[in-house]
């Protein structure tokens, strides 16, 4: 297997809502949300338990499901017309360099960081997972803002190219996947999930179009579910509940 594990780590209600209603994005912060998730530090978790070369996010953490593509006004420069990936050697070369990821195919999010300033992700650097939908003008203002980016698919980013580009030009083993539903149901179909890590609160939420755990394409009559095995199943303080599966090959 020429790519990294993959594992994604979520928490989620009882019936498997990643957050209170569509639309709400916890980036931002949603008081009824923490009221039942507490105040742990889910990345805490992550760190210790996977120890991960690489978290990855969907670009609906950052921006609505229907925010267009970032625009640049006046912006007609073409540095990275037909190139498909910009890896400069003095970020990527790092000593003990691991990524914060993006998966943007369209070019919609404009991070507003290149390293994290906490001195605890000391190390971890931006990178976008992007596609030829995105303008160039997009990757442009990725360069000039110092952020590697990796150019994968024609329309929705070729989550299976990204994972072998980034086990073979960056090194990465390990990927934690902590995105929206639609990220874990897209890698989750294209059967690229090894490990499924989920903490279960004590709360139900429903909700029609409220974001669930996979929100894949429902399976066609010639698909069949995908199967898992128990790793663990610990009850955590407050009541919440921490279970982790392996996908059977």
């Amino acid at each position: 297997m020429n790519r990294p594990k993959v594992v994604t780590c979520n928490m989620v209600s009882v019936d498997g809502r990643l957050t209170i209603a569509p639309g709400v994005q916890l980036l931002f912060g949603d008081e009824r949300w923490s009221a039942i998730a507490g105040s742990s530090d889910p990345y805490q978790w992550v760190r210790h338990i996977h120890d991960p070369d690489l978290l990855l996010e969907g670009s609906n953490s950052f921006v609505g499901t229907d925010a267009e593509p970032a625009a640049y006004a006046g912006a007609d420069a073409d540095d990275a017309q037909g190139d498909n990936q910009h890896l400069p050697l003095d970020i990527v070369e790092q000593p003990g360099r691991r990524w914060f990821a993006v998966v943007d195919g369209r070019g919609r999010v404009q991070l507003q960081f290149t390293e994290y300033p906490d001195p605890s992700w000391s190390g971890w650097h931006a990178l976008v997972l992007t596609s030829h939908a995105a303008s160039t003008q997009h990757l442009n203002w990725l360069r000039q803002a110092g952020i590697p980016y990796l150019v994968v698919g024609e329309g929705p980013v070729d989550l299976d190219e990204a994972l072998q580009l980034l086990w073979g030009e960056l090194g990465v083993r390990t990927v934690v996947c902590t995105g929206g539903g639609q990220l874990g149901g897209a890698l989750l179909r294209a059967g690229l999930v090894d490990e499924i890590d989920v903490e279960i609160l004590p709360a139900a939420i429903g909700g029609r179009g409220t974001p669930a755990l996979f929100d894949a394409e429902p399976l066609r009559s010639s698909e069949d579910p995908t199967q898992l095995r128990l790793l663990s199943c610990d009850v955590g303080d407050d009541d919440h509940l921490r279970v982790r599966y392996a996908v059977r090959r």
